[in-house]
């Protein structure tokens, strides 16, 4: 489906970027109070664009960034503003569809009023979009697209865990508990390839080998026979992505005694819901996500913070089957609107190739962001190190249900 969509998108994008330069008047600016930093902005009103699915079956994702997003918002506004203005967000809901996610950044990126954009999700939509942004040079954020490589970007940024970051914790932890041998199931899209790759090339480095990749479709009604196939592996790789949950019930079908593992996206209680107990025992890679960590004591300061305000203002994601809970946020979009803040002040400016610029010389430390995580993209516009990046297991016992961290020492 992804290929399909991707070709369609691709399309889209030839039409929409030329259709750009016409969009890209340069709005008419009257100056503005001085802000918190000592340093006028011009403007009354700094917009960040949101691209992201608001409704439909991924409507959570977006929902969530826009929160925690709007919670920083509330922050920078409180403080002051950007160089005295104030910051508004901008949201456009394209769903799944990737042209029209293609259609909306590209909209975004033409707007001079938008100096920010955050999304679009999913990686092959970004990278279907990513040349508008470079082209109109319009500073951008994403903290859904795991695949692909951000080096080669002027304006683009990462605040997501990366697949290598990911496989290689992964692959610690699995050198940890002896295992040595892995088998993926998963979509045959961009990202389900570069798991691939990656399982293939590094696994050796941890004595652990590749022993076959599965790929899914959109119309499977089980995966049991993809599981069946992957029996004598060690460990199985999902998808991050709504199948992965497919995978989990599978394998409790099939009584697949190895461990489940994955990315980022497995941290969302749809595969609880979905899965059931099968959900159980399944390790995934994530940035600092201790909610799911009974212990408030051990939660990094500036996490905590911006997770107990996004309880306080929107609550929390109740699992109607599993009562597995989430905050309704996710703090790596958060760390979006909060690194360009900074930067923007370290900048004194709101022109786009110095706040990027600016962006890339970030060095926060892990105790005041959003997300927990220091961020330091340096020249490859990475929001996140290793050091960043967790592993992390689903536990139930009779309160419901938790992880623990099970990251590998050292």
């Amino acid at each position: 489906m992804l290929k399909r969509s991707l070709r369609f998108a691709a399309a889209a994008a030839v039409l929409v970027v030329a259709a750009a330069g016409c969009s890209s008047k340069e709005d008419r600016r009257t100056p503005g109070p001085s802000g918190s930093a000592g340093w006028s902005a011009g403007t009354d009103e700094v917009q960040i664009g949101l691209v992201a699915p608001m409704t439909g079956p991924f409507a959570v994702l977006g929902v969530s960034q826009q929160n925690s997003m709007q919670v920083v918002v509330d922050q920078i506004n409180a403080a002051g503003g950007i160089g005295g203005a104030k910051v508004k967000i901008v949201t456009r809901d394209v769903g799944l569809d990737p042209a029209k996610a293609v259609a909306a950044a590209t909209e975004l990126a033409g707007d001079q009023r938008i100096k920010l954009v955050v999304g679009p999700s999913i990686t092959a939509f970004y990278n279907a979009a990513k040349a508008t942004y470079e082209q109109n040079k319009k500073v951008n954020c994403q903290p859904a697209v795991a695949g692909g490589t951000f080096n080669d970007l002027t304006y683009g940024f990462r605040s997501q865990d990366r697949l290598t970051d990911d496989v290689e914790r992964i692959l610690q932890y699995l050198k940890s508990k002896n295992i040595t041998t892995i088998g993926e199931v998963y979509e045959g899209d961009d990202t389900g390839k570069q798991v691939n790759d990656l399982l293939k090339s590094k696994g050796p480095q941890y004595g652990v080998q590749l022993v076959g990749y599965e790929q899914t479709r959109t119309d499977d009604q089980t995966h049991l026979p993809y599981v069946q196939k992957l029996a004598s592996a060690g460990a199985i790789w999902i998808s991050s992505n709504v199948s992965g949950a497919k995978t989990m019930a599978a394998a409790a079908e099939a009584k697949y005694k190895g461990v489940l593992v994955g990315g980022s996206g497995v941290q969302n209680i749809s595969f609880l819901e979905a899965a059931g107990d099968a959900a159980a025992g399944t390790v995934f890679a994530a940035p600092n996500y201790q909610f799911p960590i009974r212990d408030r004591a051990t939660w990094k300061a500036g996490y905590k913070t911006h997770t107990e305000a996004i309880e306080a203002k929107y609550g929390v994601n109740t699992g109607p089957k599993t009562g597995a809970k989430s905050p309704k946020g996710t703090a790596i979009a958060a760390d979006c609107v909060y690194a360009y803040w900074k930067a923007a002040d370290a900048a004194k400016s709101l022109d786009s190739a110095k706040v990027a610029a600016a962006i890339a010389d970030l060095s926060l430390p892990d105790t005041e962001t959003p997300s927990g995580c220091a961020i330091k993209p340096g020249a490859e516009h990475e929001f996140y190190t290793l050091a960043c990046i967790r592993a992390y297991m689903w536990q139930k016992d009779g309160q419901g249900w938790f992880t623990a961290d099970v990251t590998p020492a050292g």
